[in-house]
């Protein structure tokens, strides 16, 4: 067996980092609704990987669902009811408060010095439903300082989530949605050992 070997470890910044969700309208009137962009306010996580390879690595990620907002995409005046029937009628935020991702497995391939590109493969659990998800990052990363970045999308259905419609089905939200991220982590103060 080999000496252990120290991973790497960061932590998310929110205040720098972006989370959003776009959704989009569907139907015949779908050229009168919105299309609103959703951002995540209130996230956490933690990454760890070999800094050397990206080997070992791991990422757990967590998203309080009640702050999600409306970011863009719909007036002013109408962001208060989209956001009411988002956390009423289609995350019901108040009986599932965490969505969560949790790796299982990632494969790293060098770009340059520095730069992956990362196929992470995981389980996310919305709405109180956990599925497996594989999300396509692309990684730099310094010593003290991590960035990924990517989009992935998924089917609301595939969660348990009921389609908002209105106008007797004329105007409603398409299944898929597509979620974007730009993260930014920073090194922990510690790092884990682990044996090789």
């Amino acid at each position: 067996m080999d000496a252990a070997k120290t991973l790497a470890a960061y932590r998310i910044d929110p205040k720098p980092s972006r989370l959003t969700v776009q959704v989009t309208a569907g139907g015949f009137l779908a050229s009168f609704g919105h299309n609103p962009t959703i951002a995540a306010r209130d996230f956490t996580g933690e990454a760890q990987f070999d800094p050397e390879t990206l080997a070992d690595a791991s990422l757990h990620l967590e998203i309080s669902a009640s702050t999600l907002e409306v970011a863009g995409g719909a007036s002013e005046k109408d962001k208060p009811e989209i956001e009411q029937r988002m956390h009423h009628d289609v995350l019901e935020s108040d009986a599932y408060p965490l969505i969560s991702f949790d790796s299982t497995n990632a494969k790293a391939t060098p770009l340059s010095p520095g730069q992956y590109r990362v196929e992470v493969a995981g389980q996310m659990t919305l709405h109180g439903v956990t599925n497996d998800q594989t999300i396509s990052v692309r990684a730099i990363v310094g010593p003290d300082r991590l960035r990924a970045s990517g989009e992935f999308t998924l089917r609301q259905t595939d969660y348990g989530i009921e389609l908002v419609s209105v106008a007797g089905g004329a105007l409603k939200v398409k299944d898929e949605v597509k979620v974007s991220f730009d993260l930014i982590a920073v090194a922990a103060a510690k790092a884990k050992e682990v044996a090789a």
